[in-house]
């Protein structure tokens, strides 16, 4: 690594009169809007300035190019100075910071990737270094290249859990490439922040959790090019620089004072940037040029198709979790870049057969599930990776608002949740997903799959790989037959009617486990001479509306759902949603109505009424009315 060089005096100097320029900017941005966060976003001036301007390598007319080092903003509230920053660089005109927050503008009150040089949105606090682990760690082991990553996180946010979690990653996996910045500067929104200003006991913490650790003054700009330096002569720990700050640092009445988040300085605006203008040498151009990455990053193929078709006999038993691990594995022979990612529920989830075929392109993340979910946004970045997330379906509720956060960033992720509903049987309900349906469908970005049998769940993880957004893929526990034929198609958003005798009397809406158990009940009423149209809907967002209205107006506007999951923004609803503007059609629903209990699986079916006994009952009721 190259010796440290102390920059001479009027690089430092410059580096202040930048740090001032972006109180200067962050301050007029948030007087013009009449809202923001303006002092924290000069707590953490010089932070900026020397990243920016001094230690990042980046190209400022191609933000996103992959050679270039990365910059998350945690504390996304700060997002004026991010724009300023940017803005100073030569990437869009000052001027445009007075639109900040404006309707007409994308630059929006916390960032988001409609900006070209954001990654992710940030703002929810506590999930920009997760979301920078996973950048850090496709750099050091995928791509093998020597950009860095860097993260600016606030003291208040510190807080959360999540933190926490991504520390402990980082210092397992030894991201030497990843530098941690806590903006610590005491105050928080309502009270101080619980530590203050002891930054011995943030130092002791960062260590405690393995991670090469400074502590500095965060508005010294030349210990700041030091610390930032020496950071990358550090190799097998991942680095966390602990900056003393102040909050509304250099405005005179608001520096180090409470009552000032998340307002405006208003009639002390203008005295305030005259202070600050005044410490300014140079009012001409700054001279700071970033430097430019040394190495070239390829672009990778981001499509990814099955090496060979599903290859079952009709009939066989199997579960739709282990259908999934194959299909990785098929997936991964054709793209090298799909990656595996799991919180140690491989051998349940069968992501360990993607393990065992690729051990280099499976992540453990470990019991933290808010982690595991956010590094697999951060491998998604610039189409580093095809990343795919699984555990069981309960605990991705738990990193439900990473998931929300990820359709801001527009993140394309894939997460399989397996062991849903009460068909998983005697673990009980606190191991059973009977609200992930519901999560999944009010993502504005998602795909929520609903996999049948095996060949049906190879060709969804097929297409999950190969659609835009989240994707969600719902598996099952119990081995279920295989009902399709190796060769079948399927597409997002069109169902399958696998049972269709003529003279049908109701549409019978099943998936997963209740598609099983519905075409036992065909069977069974069949031999009573009453016939029913049995639906796949295959994907449940977006529901094959279509399909579903032909098949109710041809069995006598009568529809059944059935599912194993909460009555609440399931299949059901989303049945029902979908009818609500054809008349004559009565929509009734099955589902897991109250909180289940431990029990066999047929046992449970039967007592929360979604078995094929249940359908039974319901289909001959609904042909009295």
């Amino acid at each position: 690594m190259a010796e440290y060089h102390r920059p001479d005096s009027k690089k430092l100097q410059s580096l202040n009169d930048v740090a001032n320029r972006l109180r200067i900017h962050s301050i007029n941005a948030t007087t013009a809007s009449k809202s923001g966060h303006p002092t924290s976003c000069c707590s953490a001036a010089e932070i900026m300035s020397v990243l920016f301007f001094h230690q990042m390598k980046y190209k400022v007319k191609e933000p996103r190019d992959a050679a270039n080092d990365r910059f998350i903003l945690s504390k996304g509230h700060a997002a004026p100075i991010l724009y300023a920053a940017w803005a100073e660089a030569g990437l869009f005109s000052v001027e445009e910071l007075l639109n900040l927050r404006k309707l007409n503008n994308d630059l929006e009150g916390h960032p988001t990737p409609r900006l070209n040089f954001i990654d992710v949105a940030t703002g929810s606090l506590g999930q920009g270094l997760s979301v920078s682990c996973g950048m850090a760690y496709v750099g050091k082991y995928f791509d093998k290249s020597d950009y860095r990553v860097y993260c600016l996180i606030g003291d208040g946010e510190s807080a959360e859990g999540s933190v926490w979690e991504a520390m402990n990653f980082a210092s397992v996996y030894k991201l030497d490439n990843l530098v941690a910045i806590f903006d610590v500067n005491r105050l928080g929104q309502s009270d101080p922040a619980c530590l203050e200003h002891d930054m011995e006991t943030y130092r002791k913490r960062a260590e405690a959790f393995g991670w090469n650790t400074y502590v500095v003054d965060g508005h010294d700009v030349e210990a700041l090019c030091k610390t930032f330096h020496d950071a990358t002569t550090v190799t097998g720990k991942p680095t966390c620089v602990l900056a003393k700050t102040f909050k509304g640092k250099g405005v005179p009445g608001v520096e180090d004072l409470m009552g000032w988040h998340g307002k405006p300085l208003g009639d002390k605006a203008e005295e305030a940037i005259k202070i600050i203008q005044s410490k300014i040498e140079s009012t001409g151009s700054h001279g700071l040029c970033p430097s430019v990455p040394s190495t070239e990053v390829p672009a990778i193929n981001m499509t990814a198709k099955l090496c060979e078709p599903p290859s079952y006999n009709k009939g066989d038993k199997v579960a739709t979790r282990v259908a999934y691990g194959t299909a990785l594995v098929k997936l991964g022979k054709n793209n090298e870049h799909v990656i595996a990612l799991d919180g140690d529920t491989k051998n349940s989830t069968f992501s360990e057969t993607y393990k065992k075929a690729f051990p280099n392109r499976y992540v453990e993340c470990y019991i933290a599930e808010q982690n595991l979910v956010g590094v697999a946004i951060g491998a998604a970045c610039r189409n580093r990776t095809i990343p795919f997330v699984s555990t069981f379906a309960c605990f991705l509720s738990r990193a439900y608002d990473q998931i929300r956060m990820g359709a801001i960033s527009q993140t394309n992720v894939n997460l399989c949740g397996s062991h849903c509903g009460i068909s998983i049987g005697e673990d009980g309900p606190s191991q059973m997903a009977l609200e992930d349906i519901a999560m999944f469908r009010a993502i504005p970005t998602a795909t929520v799959f609903y996999p049948s049998d095996a060949v049906s769940a190879e060709r969804a993880i097929e297409l999950a790989a190969n659609t835009k957004g989240i994707c969600f893929i719902r598996t099952s526990r119990p081995a279920t037959a295989v009902i399709y034929n190796n060769d079948e198609p399927f597409l997002v958003g069109k169902a399958k009617v696998v049972c269709s005798p003529d003279n049908a009397q109701v549409t019978v809406v099943g998936a997963g486990i209740t598609l099983h158990e519905a075409l036992t009940a065909a069977e069974k009423l069949a031999a009573e001479g009453i016939n029913i149209r049995v639906v796949d809907p295959f994907t449940i967002k977006p529901l094959d509306a279509e399909t579903l209205a032909t098949s109710a107006k041809e069995t006598g506007g009568r529809v059944l759902t059935v599912e194993d999951h909460y009555p609440e923004g399931g299949i059901g609803e989303a049945v029902a949603g979908a009818l609500s503007g054809h008349s004559g059609i009565t929509v009734r629903r099955l589902a897991v109505n109250g909180v289940p209990r431990s029990g066999k699986c047929a046992e449970l079916l039967d007592m929360f009424n979604i078995s094929h006994k249940a359908i039974i009952n319901a289909v001959k009721e609904m042909i009295k009315c």
